[in-house]
């Protein structure tokens, strides 16, 4: 059972998230919050899946929430997903680099609702590549401001991780890496799992954007 945690500060939104989440047998919403401060204490009380994060709240917005929640010893396992439109992109990079696991955009269709909320819980797969991409294009762009170094250097990897690392970078699942590369669905959550132990990444989002920085992955497209 994924157990999850709905945060955002409209209570319509907030209620409609939680019913629809509440339509799939595999998910239980734990806990509502309207703001960052309330999704906080409900992640630390809860000990949830996933909190789904609205980005602009009153008080402790989304951002800040979603750092502390990912920097907590008590939360760390704890994964945000985010809630978007398409004129936040500045909003969802800044939670990205704060530990989120993933976003998904407010308008999607119910069915991606809870098939983003099953991914981001099993660490599995990136959402909406195409956006996920762009939005790691700005990443990529703030920290080229803030460093003067532009391809990052990877710890030695074996050839197959390094083929299965671009794949991740190129959004495809475990399954989808397994049918390109010609090995089990086994062997491909193995060789993710040395990658996240060995690039020190939280998870397979961390790992797109070193992926990117290493320069192991095409331009956004």
């Amino acid at each position: 059972m994924i157990r999850v945690v709905v945060t955002d500060d409209q209570a319509l939104v907030r209620s409609g998230l939680a019913m629809i989440l509440g339509t799939d047998p595999g998910i239980e919403v734990v806990a509502e919050a309207a703001d960052g401060a309330a999704a906080l204490a409900a992640a630390r009380t809860h000990l949830p899946d996933v909190v789904l994060m609205d980005i602009q709240m009153p008080g402790i917005d989304g951002v800040e929430a979603t750092r502390h929640i990912t920097s907590s010893p008590r939360t760390a396992g704890v994964r945000v997903l985010v809630l978007t439109t398409f004129g936040q992109d500045e909003y969802v990079v800044e939670a990205l680099r704060a530990g989120a696991s993933g976003f998904v955009l407010k308008d999607t269709e119910p069915t991606e609702l809870i098939r983003a909320v099953t991914v981001v819980a099993a660490g599995e797969a990136l959402l909406s590549p195409s956006v996920t991409r762009r939005m790691i294009d700005r990443l990529l762009g703030l920290e080229a401001q803030r460093s003067t170094r532009s391809v990052l250097a990877l710890p030695d990897l074996t050839q197959r991780e390094h083929e299965v690392l671009v794949a991740v970078a190129d959004g495809l699942s475990n399954a989808e890496i397994a049918g390109r590369l010609i090995m089990s669905y086994s062997t491909v959550k193995t060789h993710v799992s040395h990658l996240l132990t060995k690039l020190h990444a939280r998870d397979r989002t961390q790992l797109v954007v070193l992926a990117h920085r290493a320069g192991l992955a095409g331009p956004p497209s």
